[in-house]
């Protein structure tokens, strides 16, 4: 009623130009989160996994050990993807590498 209609037909070819940078700055935020997300959580799990795998590639017989159940012991027979590791005077468990996780100083179990 207000609006010729000439004029209404011209704005949306004039609006054209600026909507592919509207596009690109509406993307920008979503890239943004994940790089962000990236250095925050994805980086640091990957140094972790790297570490924890060099620190289960070198156990050796007599290492003392912790393992995610919470088993306290000695490394006493090494094996491609189980571990022997003896939690008591004449008791051995096997457990597997991965459940390794953490090397104790040696004398730390008494």
């Amino acid at each position: 009623m207000l609006i010729s209609s000439a004029f209404a037909q011209t704005a949306p070819a004039a609006a054209a130009g600026g909507d592919m940078q509207s596009s690109f700055m509406s993307l920008l935020p979503l890239v943004l989160m994940f790089v962000v997300l990236y250095f925050v959580m994805i980086r640091p799990q990957m140094k972790r996994q790297k570490e924890h795998r060099a620190m289960v590639e070198a156990l050796a017989k007599g290492d003392e050990v912790a393992t995610a159940g919470g088993l306290l012991g000695r490394v006493t027979k090494l094996g491609d993807t189980y571990l022997g590791v003896e939690v008591a005077p004449g008791v051995e468990v096997q457990v597997q590498r991965t459940a390794v996780v953490q090397v104790l100083p040696k004398g730390s179990i008494k």
